[in-house]
């Protein structure tokens, strides 16, 4: 039976998204996440309520050896056939860190590290692990775009490249701020996104590069960083109007995982590659991303660089898109 990983899938919309999975699509999962004391229950429930196969990786996403770790015990559960065909990846976990800015072991800010950085490694890694006809889908955010009343509460450091953002704050220098930094780490994952889909057709592989994005979803954790009282009034229903009166993008976690869920298995959505989709209000519809979001000279430049950042290796850079 076809298995698809995902990371972040044991909470939130990643969650819904698994059981979904699980339910519909009668589709094997691998969770991955850093905590597999907290994955591991959950991992139990869906055997038990779902009858598929369920296997849990470690994996930290803003840690480039913890991927690089996650990526080897991957490939060694499928050759020795613990886990049948890998058949999507989600890349779905992220963070917003709020307060002084913060770097991981390998030295990088990790709000950037975490939602980009570590998944650009993860599927540089597994590309050549994903059966034909398989998809690569990246939970990215309308707040990308400084064009939509999502954008303009955050913003996006449009004028910084990934190795600022990476090392934004040394030398002395003001760091972006929390917000920019998110907004800005998931139009890094829209522009890589779309450079994946262009190489794997010039390749001409049956591979799907899609971006989604689940809509503002309070109680999905995203806000855990954030003032209690912010907190409080985000899971209000109040506040959910208010979102809808300034034209946010409004998600819930029931329905953003389950669309998320169908985007990256159901054959409607097969050829939604170099697409962009949004959950909004109970719909899922197809859209336009931001205009920064389809300039290819940045796309090249962001994809050097990372390449750069993660310290990729020749025999690490996938056979397809060598």
């Amino acid at each position: 039976m076809p298995t698809i990983l995902i990371t972040g899938g044991h909470s939130g919309i990643g969650l819904e998204c698994s059981k979904q999975l699980a339910s519909d699509y009668q589709l094997n999962l691998v969770l991955a996440g850093r905590n597999l004391e907290r994955i591991e229950p959950v991992a139990s429930e869906l055997r038990a309520t779902y009858g598929v196969k369920v296997s849990i990786i470690k994996i930290d996403t803003s840690s480039l050896d913890s991927v690089r770790s996650a990526a080897a015990q991957c490939r060694t559960m499928l050759n020795n056939g613990e886990i049948d065909s890998l058949q999507a990846i989600i890349c779905n976990a992220g963070v917003r860190l709020n307060g002084p800015v913060s770097y991981t072991s390998d030295g990088y800010e990790e709000t950037f590290a975490a939602n980009y950085l570590g998944h650009f490694l993860l599927v540089e890694l597994l590309l050549d692990s994903i059966a034909n006809h398989g998809r690569i889908v990246f939970t990215v955010s309308g707040t990308h775009d400084p064009d939509t009343a999502d954008g303009r509460m955050m913003g996006v450091a449009s004028e910084h490249n990934a190795m600022d953002l990476a090392n934004t704050g040394k030398y002395g220098k003001k760091p972006v701020s929390s917000g920019k930094l998110y907004a800005t780490s998931k139009l890094c994952m829209i522009l890589h996104a779309y450079e994946l889909d262009r190489r794997l057709k010039k390749s001409g592989s049956s591979i799907a590069s899609i971006a989604y994005d689940p809509g503002a979803t309070p109680g999905t954790g995203f806000l855990r960083e954030m003032p209690k009282p912010v907190q409080w009034l985000a899971d209000r229903s109040f506040m959910n109007w208010i979102f809808k009166r300034l034209g946010i993008t409004i998600g819930s976690v029931d329905f953003s995982g389950k669309a998320l869920a169908k985007i990256s298995a159901d054959s409607a959505y097969a050829n939604g590659s170099g697409k962009y989709f949004q959950s909004n209000d109970g719909s899922l519809i197809e859209r336009r991303s931001s205009t920064l979001s389809y300039d290819k000279k940045r796309a090249l430049q962001l994809w050097n660089d990372t390449k750069m950042l993660v310290h990729l290796e020749p025999n690490e850079e996938p056979i397809l898109l060598r």
